[in-house]
């Protein structure tokens, strides 16, 4: 295990190299950041003067030098609009996005597992049909109309839940939440059921196609054989042997929820770090998207991480090397 985790330790490293790369080119073409840090009436000795503070005037390969040193000293730049530290601004939204991503995980994955085991073990029952057809409406229904409609339907006709904004938060361990109040809750339900629902269908529907494979087995008949309950036979024996590719997609929507809430936090004004990318990119502010992308690979690396070693816990059989 210990020759796994250094190994993959080290193809995280590479990883979050070749992305400083690819954001540092992306962003080499994407305007000129001068402009966003001088008054728009400087001339044009104030414009090379500033150009110079901030080593644009150097080779793109020195550029890119500069950007690497700052990076692994922690130092992700200043926003050229809050006039702070581009990490800081990032890491003050975080809280509020991670949250809504597990409350809408948390949702897709109690409702989805269930009615995939049901539908994965009664395939030709009307009501698997059933649920397989409501998954396609799940997978097919874009979030921004998703979330457009629940506003619609419980905020304007019946106002039942706020359509914006993150309501009452309070401080644990240094974090603002909401969860932790009645307020939070009725804030986060609409942007985290837009956000559950593609989830939720594409769980249950690979759910659903391990179980049809498991139900197939040897150890599944003698299981029956010996007398054991269809529940236990469905969840014990069944469900742990097809959460493997379960698993696989949960921690890919995890990561993919995370880096891309971007629609579903402008939609409901959720102060996280996705309308804080769209308001980025809008403002070209360069330092907040260098570090948004940087961050969201580094989750991605770490999610996929801790996925493999999940396989090891679910299946002894698979082992790392």
């Amino acid at each position: 295990m210990l020759g796994y985790t250094i190994k993959r330790l080290l193809q995280m490293v590479l990883v979050l190299f070749v992305v400083s790369i690819i954001v540092f080119l992306m962003m080499s073409f994407t305007g000129d950041p001068v402009f966003m840090v001088i008054p728009i009436d400087s001339t044009q000795a104030e414009i090379e003067q500033a150009r110079r503070l901030l080593g644009l005037d150097q080779s793109l390969f020195s550029q890119y030098w500069i950007f690497l040193s700052n990076l692994l000293q922690g130092d992700f730049g200043r926003s050229y609009v809050f006039r702070q530290p581009a990490m800081d601004l990032i890491l003050e939204r975080l809280p509020a996005t991670i949250e809504m991503v597990l409350v809408a995980m948390a949702f897709a994955t109690v409702i989805a597992i269930p009615l995939g085991v049901y539908a994965g073990a009664n395939p030709n029952r009307t009501a698997s049909r059933g649920i397989m057809a409501g998954s396609l409406f799940g997978i097919s229904l874009p979030g921004f109309w998703v979330g457009m409609m629940l506003i619609y339907f419980f905020s304007v006709r019946h106002p039942l839940l706020p359509s914006s904004g993150r309501g009452e938060t309070i401080e644990i361990l240094g974090l603002r939440l909401s969860i932790f109040t009645a307020d939070g809750w009725s804030h986060i339900l609409l942007p985290a059921v837009t956000l559950a629902l593609a989830t939720l269908a594409i769980i249950l529907r690979i759910t659903r196609a391990g179980m049809m494979e498991v139900m197939r087995q040897d150890y599944i008949r003698f299981a029956r054989a010996k007398g054991a309950s269809r529940t236990h036979i469905l969840f014990a024996h069944g469900l742990k042997n097809a959460l493997i590719p379960v698993v696989t997609i949960f921690g890919l929507q995890l990561g993919d929820l995370i880096a891309f809430a971007t629609i579903t936090e402008t939609i409901f004004a959720w102060p996280g770090t996705g309308k804080l990318l769209i308001d980025s990119i809008y403002r070209g502010d360069r330092p907040v998207i260098v570090v948004y992308l940087m961050l969201t690979a580094f989750i991605f690396v770490v999610i996929n991480f801790l996925v493999d070693i999940v396989y090891t816990v679910i299946d002894p059989r698979i082992t790392v090397k």
